[in-house]
């Protein structure tokens, strides 16, 4: 339970409004145009992932059918190449989909700016409206647990990134 201290007076003064930011990325455009690149490029790099990986399925399934017919050096030869390729699936896995991978970096350098073009017109709208705290409310952040509609500055966010008014 939080405690007000103050008077009462001054606390009936704050105003505090809420958006979704989710949605504000999901209609604005150049969030729209970064996320497809980033779609392009998972899906481009998952389509190596999978070829890779029917590539060594194949190979270890002759081997299997081989195997009988080898002998003990080329059966050691072949299994030492299957770990590898297996290796090196997972390696590319973790260098293009790992937290610190080149789908990572590119998602963080596409969306940094325009988070931060976000952050200025929230910070703009707050300003106008004399808005002393803006919360966040999607479906992955609760902060804000209930708030009237009238309160939602979600569609005033996207009108003024769609139209450019950042000041």
């Amino acid at each position: 339970m939080a405690v007000m201290t103050g008077n009462i007076s001054s606390a009936q003064n704050i105003k505090i409004g809420f958006v979704n930011s989710a949605k504000i990325l999901q209609e604005y455009p150049d969030a729209q145009e970064a996320n497809k690149k980033l779609d392009e490029m998972g899906k481009r790099w998952q389509s190596e992932l999978e070829k890779m990986s029917r590539d060594l399925q194949q190979r270890y399934e002759d081997f299997q059918k081989k195997e009988p017919l080898l002998k003990e050096e080329e059966k050691r030869t072949q299994r030492e190449e299957l770990v590898t390729l297996e290796q090196r699936g997972i390696q590319f896995r973790q260098g293009k989909f790992g937290s610190d991978g080149e789908l990572a970096i590119a998602t963080d350098s596409l969306l940094r700016p325009i988070k931060l073009r976000v952050m200025q017109v929230i910070e703009q709208i707050a300003k106008e409206e004399k808005i002393q705290f803006m919360f966040d409310r999607n479906d992955q952040i609760m902060v804000l647990l209930y708030g009237e509609l009238k309160y939602d500055y979600t569609n005033l966010v996207i009108d003024r990134l769609k139209r450019g008014r950042i000041q």
